[in-house]
């Protein structure tokens, strides 16, 4: 059985916690802009969209 690779969870941790960060930071600004709203939020998640597909290709292979 393989060891768990403890340094590539950190990792993952760390990039979700930073991305998390940013879209808040993100979302402020839109706020104190005066964007705000729907529009924001549907911004915010095309961004996210783009990110999604890098995960998978991480991730070690199951079995």
């Amino acid at each position: 059985m393989a060891t768990p690779n403890y340094g590539y969870e950190k990792r993952q941790k760390e990039l979700a916690k930073k991305r998390k960060k940013e879209e808040k930071l993100r979302a402020k600004a839109d706020r104190k802009a005066g964007v705000g709203g729907p529009a924001g939020d549907t911004t915010a998640g095309d961004e996210g969209q783009g990110d999604a597909p890098a995960e998978p290709s991480q991730q070690p292979p199951q079995g």
